[in-house]
């Protein structure tokens, strides 16, 4: 919202002509002014301009508050250097800061004068294309001067490769909000989950009463759900942060009776949603995400092959009751013979809405070399998953060129806590699933890394992932030059507070990389004592990037406790390809990954590849 200074001063005495004002009318005031405030902070700075101590302050030390929260000594400094006056920036002023500071190498005289245009209050300034100061702070507090490129905030990748060349959001037991033993089962875990741009859910479907599916942990006292209320709000919420495809991973306990009232009830609510049957171009290869847009893919297992269900669809499936019995033999006498298997019990209903996402189990790279079809996923326990990468990494990562691969967590991690997903990105896999409801380091790096692509809940793979005759491995250096990542962290704004009783924590800056093992690295910053609202630390860390691709920057702001150790006050995690160059402000989320506006870190960011 624009405000000319006139404005700004007559909406000031308007406020003051009924004398002086308290902490509240203060805090609406700076709002009306469009000033952002933490409203501890608030408190604080209106304590410390109170100087009767009465509760109650003057027009003369509203303005000192004003002044204290808008002019900050970092960013006049920047403007005195760029200014020849030091009272104004003049067209070829900002252009020349425009082009040496922020990297606006191209435009930079038409960016200049829309960004004068847009941020200048004072009338007679704007119209000579000129920037106040108070223009100057307006524009350096903008979304264009975030850290986050404003090109990833949309979707700019190829979306036309198959699936499998894309890292996917993915969830685990999202019907899930709290722990894996005795804690609810929810719709909001499904709701949250795509709110965020989840793309792949995880539904656990048990026989249920009235021939009602029931959705919840099995053998654990989770509360249950019913399936058809799952279906309806995944149907409410599917595409309304992304249009591309999700993935309904069902881990099917049901009998064959429920599992067609499950077909049923997915057919029914998803409608044409519903992938139902093969795309006419994609018979024997997976289709991309932008050929499956608006779609609603079943992963579950599966009797025969694409081409039998293509050819019975438009048949009565009644009549297909004894044609689905020799399937199912025809299928068990396929099966490694060496090990008992148990009869496979698949409803013909649910099995026909599965196409390009059949999960199959995995056995080894050697057997999915010679067997498995495109068609055909693998969900491997993190465990399993973790030695194989470190002793068949290149066999892993060719597995993962090839097939859809998904990643969850071990059964022992009850309390619903989770691994970290960069080691399964690092080798290609396309699904790495977490449990969306525990906040930490994990989902920092989930989060993060699905910012990108306009958060749409996939990326594309970098090349030496999906290339056949890449050789990549994430645990040797590659050859070339690596990238090297310099962070000047100069100061912090309105810093997040857990206790409204102090603004004076003694905070400190943690930034971390993290990417293939060689690129692993974190760097910290002293610790300014008693200031949280606009700590100064000028420091410079450089950081050596040998797979830019993969890295991802986390930053993290702790308060020091000598006693109680350090407190967590805010994260922000940003893929490295998204960073933008210059002057810039990191804006900060709690554990939970919500937004503490206007608490952020101000940075001066360069790299060289």
């Amino acid at each position: 919202m624009e405000i000319r200074k006139q404005n700004i001063h007559s909406e000031i005495q308007d406020e003051f002509r009924g004398g002086k004002i308290n902490v509240e009318k203060t805090q609406k005031l700076l709002e009306k002014l469009d000033v952002q405030c933490n409203t501890i902070h608030v408190k604080h700075i209106f304590k410390d301009n109170d100087r009767l101590k009465q509760g109650r302050i003057t027009i003369e030390e509203f303005r000192a508050i004003y002044r204290t929260i808008v002019h900050r000594q970092e960013i006049i400094e920047i403007f005195n250097a760029y200014s020849e006056n030091r009272k104004i920036l003049l067209e070829n002023n900002l252009v020349q800061f425009l082009t040496q500071e922020q990297y606006a190498v191209e435009m930079s005289r038409t960016i200049a004068i829309e960004i004068i245009q847009k941020y200048e209050p004072i009338d007679e300034v704007r119209r000579e294309r000129q920037m106040s100061f108070e223009g100057f702070a307006r524009y350096m507090d903008s979304p264009e001067c975030l850290l986050f490129k404003h090109e990833c905030k949309r979707v700019y990748q190829d979306m036309t490769h198959p699936l499998n060349d894309y890292f996917i959001s993915s969830s685990h037991n999202t019907y899930l909000i709290s722990d894996q033993l005795v804690g609810p089962s929810d719709i909001w875990g499904y709701v949250s989950a795509l709110v965020k741009g989840c793309r792949c859910l995880e539904i656990d479907c048990w026989d249920g009463a009235q021939n009602e599916p029931v959705v919840y942990h099995g053998y654990t006292l989770t509360s249950k759900l019913l399936f058809k209320t799952v279906i309806q709000a995944i149907n409410k919420y599917a595409f309304m942060t992304s249009d591309y495809p999700v993935v309904l991973s069902l881990e099917n306990h049901c009998s064959p009776s429920q599992q067609e009232v499950l077909a049923d009830h997915l057919q029914t609510i998803f409608g044409e949603s519903l992938l139902a049957d093969i795309l006419d171009d994609y018979p024997d290869k997976l289709p991309s995400p932008e050929a499956l847009k608006f779609k609603i893919l079943v992963k579950n297992k599966k009797i025969g092959t694409l081409k039998e269900t293509h050819e019975r669809k438009g048949s009565d499936k009644r009549d297909n009751q004894d044609k689905e019995t020799e399937v199912k033999k025809a299928i068990s006498s396929k099966l490694f013979k060496k090990k008992k298997t148990r009869k496979l019990k698949i409803a013909l209903a649910l099995s026909d809405l599965v196409i390009y996402t059949k999960a199959e189990k995995f056995r080894s790279f050697q057997h999915s070399r010679l067997y498995q079809q495109f068609n055909e996923n693998n969900s491997i326990g993190e465990s399993r998953a973790r030695k194989l990468s470190k002793l068949k990494v290149q066999e892993f990562i060719l597995h993962t060129r090839k097939f859809i691969t998904r990643i969850y967590p071990k059964a022992t991690r009850a309390d619903s806590s989770n691994f970290n997903p960069q080691e399964f990105w690092n080798i290609g896999c396309q699904m790495v699933a977490l449990n969306f409801q525990t906040a930490g380091l994990p989902m920092d790096l989930q989060n993060g890394k699905f910012l990108d692509n306009g958060a749409s809940g996939y990326i594309l793979k970098p090349q030496f992932l999906r290339d056949a005759q890449s050789n990549f491995n994430p645990n040797i250096i590659r050859d070339g030059n690596p990238t090297t990542l310099t962070i000047r962290l100069i100061s912090g704004i309105q810093l997040p507070l857990n206790s409204a009783s102090s603004n004076k924590a003694d905070t400190s800056v943690i930034i971390e990389v993290f990417g293939v093992p060689n690129d692993q690295t974190k760097q910290q910053t002293r610790v300014i004592k008693k200031n949280a609202f606009s700590p100064r630390w000028n420091e410079t860390f450089t950081f050596i990037i040998h797979v830019p691709e993969l890295a991802l920057i986390r930053f993290v702001v702790e308060n020091q406790g000598l006693i109680t150790g350090n407190e967590f006050l805010g994260q922000y995690t940003i893929p490295f390809l998204c960073m933008n160059k210059g002057y810039r402000r990191v804006p900060l989320f709690s554990r939970l990954g919500e937004s503490l506006e206007p608490a952020s870190l101000f940075v001066y960011v360069w790299y060289i590849q």
